[in-house]
């Protein structure tokens, strides 16, 4: 086959056959360098498709933290606010122990009162 391809070169002169020696020389090197280029190029376009798909997994992670942030920025408010109600429901109760107390500190005074008078 490759006789084929040569058939038309025969009959030209020797420097006519040189430079179609540079030029065919000159298309596979351009070949190599366009296959060359070709590689870059497909390696360039995954390592952006990686870094792209790296992107969406950080941005994918940073909506997923801030909606846990936000969930347990709620779940704190929930626990204040409890411990505030039972604070609350605490010094509710200390103030009926006290009243409670007042009133069997005074129940006592009445109760010795009247031993005290029973006695006489």
């Amino acid at each position: 086959m490759s006789w084929a391809v040569e058939e038309w070169k025969e009959g030209l002169s020797p420097r006519v056959l040189q430079k179609i020696h540079e030029l065919e020389s000159q298309v596979d090197k351009l070949k190599k360098e366009r296959q060359q280029r070709q590689f870059q190029l497909e390696s360039l376009e995954a390592a952006l498709q990686k870094q792209k798909q790296k992107v969406e997994n950080e941005k994918n992670e940073a909506a997923t933290l801030k909606r846990e942030n936000q969930s347990l920025m709620e779940l704190c408010d929930n626990l204040e606010k409890a411990k505030q109600k039972i604070s609350h429901d605490l010094q509710v109760k200390e103030s009926q122990v006290n009243i409670q107390s007042g009133q069997l500190n005074s129940s006592k005074k009445d109760i010795e009162r009247l031993e005290q008078e029973l006695k006489r």
